[in-house]
């Protein structure tokens, strides 16, 4: 029997010391809910409770019923046939006990029969769903989609559509990619037109959608004729009723569970998410952030597991008369594992409080308006939280999903030959955890979206501040490594920006975010040092390990060889 959240002393932490009272107090609007629904918590400990008992629940489920079928739904897989998908005995059963405990309105407001919770909180939750089954994620990880329509919808589209999101009685798809529009959205051709009475239909073909075979989709679509780019796209939702043909599943290589489908929209009845022409600018590239930082979350439950299962292999088997775990290298490589998944821990929870700070500064700089009051603080910080936001949510999903890939790379490397076979885990989670810097948009693509905010310096006043503050004893010292890689930092962005070589920049974009990056999360670190003198340990093993990598980085940006575009040709032309 095992809790995932009770039995994680990491999640522990971060629970207990994670300060939501601001976000939880606009949310809650004061308090004052409680006079319509009497479950609606009272106070700030009240609602604290109220979290506790939530994800309690929620680590019993992942720990004591979605683990078990894990590897059956993987064995099994979701399946195709005369036009319909089916998913996996297993996979169904954990989406009836969610249901059943009623957590799938968890980002809804309450008058939807949503639990009103915040973003921090789903990314506990998925977490240990992940760690659980990687494919139930993209199930229960779709919640995104209700809370975009929350977001941005009409209000009858919302009575319509959040009460059956919250309930269980649909599932959700977020349609987006086609077969010549993968990260590259702008190039959509799914068409949307009207009739003469304006009602809205849908014609096109979408590729690798997660469970398209969905009850509700969500659609992005080329509403105005004659346009090429993402000015033309609206979003659209709709049923998955007769009208929506499943072409096909694809075979993958990991999360079987999870369908991935081609589907063909045939005059589909579709109603307009918010205004036209903002489809793609403003939703769902809000859908993406959201769907990004689970991806990071999903990647974190998956490398937990995998840590879990090398540690208790390292414990148990023997050669040469001693516990592997004895042996230095194996032992390093299981320090890198843990160090690397509570510094992700830490990074995954500044940045899902960034998107919280950033949700409640939006609610309230709207109630003022409505009051009549003046918006111009609230307005301030809505911009200071929307671009921490937009800079810690591709540095969370780049970093910690390539984390999450090596941790269980090292997991199949520690069990050895027996790794390799699946009758053990770590094959599993090793082939679940690959498509993480892949969906929702590749590394690559996160380090784009993360580079303007790292040249413009997003965190430095927070880093000057840091670095006149008086640490004391060892966290002085690491302190003083901060130093020095900041320097580096500094030294590398300036060589950068003097080559005026804007494909020399990307070239070493990647470098310059994991030294930026590296600064914020050790902050962070010295932070959690001084509540807990375990942490010094993580904080130690990071820092350093921080310093030397941006050593090379350096190194790397201001002497290395550059294999740019003058030297592809002669280095490629053979096989």
């Amino acid at each position: 029997m095992s809790n995932f959240f009770t039995e994680n002393q990491d999640i522990q932490f971060q629970f207990n010391r994670i300060d939501l009272e601001k976000i939880i107090k606009i949310r809650e609007h004061d308090y004052s809910e409680t006079a319509k629904y009497p479950f609606a918590p009272r106070n700030y400990e009240d609602a604290r409770d109220n979290f506790r008992r939530i994800l309690e629940v929620v680590g019993d489920i992942s720990g004591n019923f979605v683990a078990e079928r894990a590897r059956e739904v993987d064995e099994l897989g979701s399946t195709f046939a005369d036009g319909k998908v089916t998913y996996a005995k297993g996979l169904e059963e954990d989406m009836h006990r969610l249901n059943q405990a009623g957590l799938m309105g968890f980002l809804l407001e309450r008058k939807y029969g949503g639990l009103n919770l915040p973003i921090s909180l789903y990314v506990f939750a998925i977490e240990m769903v992940s760690r659980g089954d990687a494919s139930l994620m993209n199930l229960f990880g779709l919640q995104d989609i209700s809370e975009t329509i929350e977001n941005f919808a009409s209000d009858e589209i919302k009575a319509e559509y959040l009460p059956k999101f919250s309930s269980g009685t649909v599932s959700g798809a977020m349609v987006l990619t086609e077969p010549d529009a993968g990260s590259d959205l702008q190039a959509v051709k799914t068409r949307a037109y009207q009739d003469d009475a304006g009602n809205w239909y849908l014609n096109g073909v979408k590729r690798f959608i997660t469970n398209g075979n969905a009850d509700v989709c969500l659609v992005l679509a080329r509403s105005e004729e004659g346009t090429k780019d993402g000015r033309g796209l609206s979003l659209f939702v709709c049923y998955g009723d007769d009208t929506v043909q499943i072409r096909r599943i694809e075979h993958k290589l990991g999360i079987k569970g999870s369908p991935t489908c081609e589907m063909q929209f045939h005059d589909t009845p579709a109603q307009l998410i918010g205004s036209r022409k903002r489809g793609l600018i403003s939703y769902v590239m809000a859908l993406m952030n959201g769907a990004r930082l689970g991806v990071a979350a999903q990647a974190l439950g998956i490398a937990q597991a995998a840590y879990i299962e090398a540690r208790r292999y390292a414990q148990e088997r023997e050669q040469f008369g001693k516990s592997i775990l004895n042996f230095p290298a194996v032992a390093d490589m299981l320090v890198k594992m843990k160090v690397d998944l509570e510094t992700s821990r830490t990074l995954i929870y500044s940045t899902a409080h960034a998107v919280d700070m950033l949700k409640v500064c939006e609610m309230e700089q709207t109630r003022l308006k409505e009051a009549g009051e003046s918006i111009t603080d609230i307005r301030q910080e809505v911009k200071h939280w929307k671009s921490m936001a937009d800079f810690l949510t591709p540095l969370s999903k780049y970093i910690i999903s390539e984390k999450a890939n090596r941790i269980c790379y090292d997991a199949i490397q520690i069990h050895g030959g027996t790794g390799y076979m699946q009758e053990f885990n770590v094959e599993r989670h090793y082939r679940d955890v690959r498509i993480t810097n892949i969906y929702e948009g590749t590394s690559q693509l996160q380090v784009i979206a993360a580079i303007g905010s790292v040249i413009k310096g997003i965190s430095d006043k927070q880093f000057d501040a840091n670095e006149e503050r008086e640490w004391h004893h060892e966290a002085r010292l690491l302190a003083n490594k901060l130093k020095k890689i900041r320097n580096l930092f500094n030294k590398s962005k300036a060589y950068v920006l003097e080559q005026e070589d804007k494909a020399y920049q990307e070239l070493h974009s990647a470098e310059l975010v994991e030294m930026y990056g590296s600064l914020y999360v050790g902050y962070l670190l010295l932070d959690e040092a001084a509540e807990d003198s375990r942490k010094m340990l993580i904080a130690k093993k990071y820092i350093l390990d921080s310093l030397a990598t941006a050593l090379h980085h350096t190194e790397s940006i201001t002497k290395g060889f550059d294999t740019l575009f003058t030297d592809v040709e002669q280095i490629l032309t053979r096989e």
